[in-house]
């Protein structure tokens, strides 16, 4: 939904086609919608092919997410990783950040950048699901080293058990205002030269726990853990 207007939105294309096909929206039928700034509850007024136009009920009060978070997250099996940025989508990430590290199979970077358009509709999709009023920036894929250079207050390294536990090294002082990030490994796990380069950039290493956990695993278990320490002591 691109914006509403004097009460009034528009959906075309795909995801009309979507509502009236498959699921044989028709006039009168509610739906929450959103413009990516505010949600609405909304009543159908027309839905024909690829156009589905809304008249706004009212809006909808929306809870803001707790803490900004960066998911840089080790391009694995497109499969798998499209679970990821579904599940991260779910659990409240603001960005995610594929990243090309050493063990990452040959040849990811390069066709993630076919793939981009299909997380972003992913997230998209999980965003409307989850009721979030805004989908996560899907950001280009990038090699390590550039990871390395992603901005934020805090920034996590996952590591296996040899870390500190990532609930022991979280400030104690916490706003919505903060900005996190996590870089979250491959299949295979780091090599030592990257947990130096990590380590020399400021990136604090970080366990889950005693057993060694998939890639995917790890990135939700993160975020979940990160995103509720937020909401208790922001």
């Amino acid at each position: 939904m691109d914006a509403v207007r004097n009460g009034m939105a528009e959906l075309r294309g795909e995801e009309a086609r979507h509502l009236t096909r498959v699921l044989r929206a028709e006039a009168g039928q509610r739906y929450e919608i959103t413009d990516s700034q505010s949600a609405y509850l909304a009543e159908i007024v027309e839905a024909r092919g690829e156009r589905v136009v809304f008249q706004v009920i009212e809006p909808i009060e929306s809870q803001p997410l707790p803490v900004r978070i960066t998911l840089c997250a080790a391009l694995i099996k497109f499969d798998r990783f499209e679970w990821i940025v579904e599940k991260a989508t779910e659990l409240g990430v603001d960005r995610v950040l594929p990243v090309e590290t050493a063990r990452c199979e040959k040849g990811l970077l390069e066709a993630s950048r076919k793939r981009t358009e299909r997380w972003i509709r992913i997230a998209r999709e999980s965003s409307q699901q989850s009721r979030r009023v805004r989908s996560p920036e899907i950001l280009p894929a990038v090699r390590f080293d550039r990871s390395l250079a992603t901005e934020a207050e805090c920034r996590y390294f996952l590591e296996e058990t040899t870390a500190p536990a990532l609930l022991r090294i979280l400030p104690e002082c916490r706003s919505y205002a903060d900005r996190i990030a996590i870089l979250s490994g491959p299949e295979g796990g780091w090599l030592d030269a990257e947990r130096q380069a990590a380590a020399a950039a400021g990136w604090q290493p970080a366990s889950l726990g005693p057993l060694v956990l998939r890639a995917e695993t790890a990135a939700a278990a993160a975020i979940a853990i990160l995103v509720n320490a937020w909401l208790a002591g922001a």
